[in-house]
């Protein structure tokens, strides 16, 4: 075989597989459901000493006292109201994508509700409850992506469960000295997680938290049929409001930054395919 014969059979060979590799992956974006394409890991296992029904049914307690205490303040929107209509559709798009993340989300009786206040802020609590404020949709003229972004970024901390573990990382030596009791039932630990229902709506997350909430969310969303890009014009947008003496109440325990930026920016093109895929069907 001659050398220049060899060197063009080579190159076939390699552009060869290349293109095999580029058809290999279509085909399986394609195909079935795909595995997580973020990188964050197993959740806490100090999540474990909270029992998940008990906290969520606190956060149930708590959410329908927040509610009933809106509706008597005339600021709790209607199902027919616009922006309602608005996160209802967008919530019906991402909670189908929840069960990979957590096998209980299959039987949490997922509500969003919106609440009139010029808060910029936004929640998820344990159990699938979710509620916004007009302010944020509002005063950060958020697009229906950016919307996907921190509801996504929302429902990923209660799926991660970093209430569970930031509770019990929070009883501290208490936790240890009931961990007996606990290995024979609940005791104060379950006790705990009924009264700390007030508390779900101020919780502070770590920087992981918040890194892990932010990587699953982008996901979710994208998953769902909304722009990952979406998540770096959010955040840019987070950072130019909090500029101010008085920042938004969601950069309090959602604090902003450039290597929260830096970090989105790095990961997007990882759900990129399923953003197309969603859409395409």
């Amino acid at each position: 075989m001659c050398f220049l014969c060899d060197v063009k059979h080579s190159s076939w060979q390699g552009r060869r597989g290349f293109l095999l590799a580029a058809a290999g992956s279509a085909a399986s974006l394609a195909a079935g459901p795909l595995r997580a394409q973020v990188d964050v890991g197993r959740s806490s296992s100090l999540r474990n000493l909270v029992p998940a029904e008990e906290l969520e049914t606190a956060a149930t307690q708590q959410y329908a006292q927040l509610l009933a205490e809106a509706r008597a303040q005339g600021a709790l929107a209607p199902p027919n109201h616009p922006q309602m209509q608005r996160l209802q559709v967008i919530a019906k798009r991402l909670i189908p994508q929840t069960a990979q993340w957590n096998d209980r989300a299959r039987q949490w009786r997922w509500d969003v509700n919106l609440i009139g206040s010029k808060q910029i802020n936004a929640f998820c609590m344990p159990g699938g409850k979710i509620a916004f404020y007009t302010g944020i949709l509002d005063q950060l003229r958020l697009t229906d992506d950016e919307v996907g972004m921190i509801m996504g970024h929302e429902m990923a901390h209660a799926l991660r469960e970093h209430a569970r573990a930031r509770i019990a990382k929070s009883q501290g030596t208490g936790t240890l000295l009931s961990l007996g009791a606990q290995l024979l039932g609940l005791g104060q630990l379950g006790d705990m997680a009924a009264n700390v229902g007030t508390q779900l709506l101020t919780l502070r997350f770590s920087r992981d938290d918040e890194t892990d909430a932010d990587l699953v969310g982008l996901e979710l969303a994208a998953r769902g049929g909304y722009n990952p890009q979406a998540a770096v014009s959010l955040w840019e947008k987070m950072a130019q409001a909090g500029g101010g003496a008085s920042g938004p109440s969601f950069l309090s325990t959602h604090p902003s930054g450039p290597q929260r930026i830096q970090e989105l920016q790095a990961n997007v093109p990882k759900v990129q395919g399923l953003y197309q895929r969603a859409r395409s069907s």
